[in-house]
């Protein structure tokens, strides 16, 4: 598992937060990360369909003032990328 992109997670908003990466086996997953790191973070999923811009940046903002929140891309959708294993294809 790597992960790439760079951040300063106090001063972001949801708006100016860079998009990340995370390659997990051989699947890329998009997401942002802002908030403070102590505590237990807040996971975003969105509709099917949905990108990482999809989200009200004034609700995340607002939880973020308090809480790590984590905002993701589901797979092959928006940024993230789509590798289907031999056997399901």
């Amino acid at each position: 598992m790597t992960t790439s992109g760079t951040q300063s997670a106090s001063d972001s908003t949801y708006i100016t937060a860079s998009n990340l990466s995370i390659d997990i086996g051989s699947t890329t997953l998009a997401y942002r990360d802002l908030g403070p790191r102590d505590g237990v973070p807040v996971v975003l999923l969105n509709h099917w369909g949905a990108v990482l811009d999809n989200f009200d940046p004034r609700i995340v903002d607002g939880l973020a003032s308090r809480h790590r929140v984590i905002a993701t891309n589901y797979r092959g959708i928006g940024g993230s990328g789509w590798n289907c294993p031999p056997d399901r294809r």
